[in-house]
């Protein structure tokens, strides 16, 4: 018998908590938490996916800007070479092509580390 009792009122008891939470999740102030909660996330993605498009931007200014600088000097740019440029998302390492097409004799002294 104690162990019938004992689960029947573990069982009311489990429903209180239940009702309550329900209860808790209904009430006006719960809702007004989830929404700043959901304002914030919405928030972090923004600058997170502001802050992707910046880097992206710069990314792809970059492979222009190398690719520009060889067409301005009249470089032939081989299609590998043009590929590989396209291509790359390491915003350093544009950066290091950039400087390199300003005094390279072809696009392949690019890709040479000095």
């Amino acid at each position: 018998m104690v162990g019938s009792s004992h689960e029947a009122l573990h069982r009311i008891s489990g429903r209180a908590r239940v009702k309550t939470v329900q209860y808790f999740w209904r009430h006006p102030l719960a809702e007004q938490v989830r929404e700043e909660g959901r304002e914030e996330g919405r928030e972090e993605g923004r600058e997170e996916g502001w802050e992707k498009g910046l880097e992206e931007g710069r990314i792809e200014a970059c492979r222009r800007m190398v690719l520009h600088l060889l067409e301005w000097r009249r470089i032939p740019v081989p299609d590998a070479a043009r590929e590989r440029i396209e291509t790359c998302t390491d915003l350093g390492r544009l950066e290091a092509w950039a400087e390199r097409a300003v005094h390279a004799a072809d696009a392949g002294e690019l890709f040479i580390a000095g």
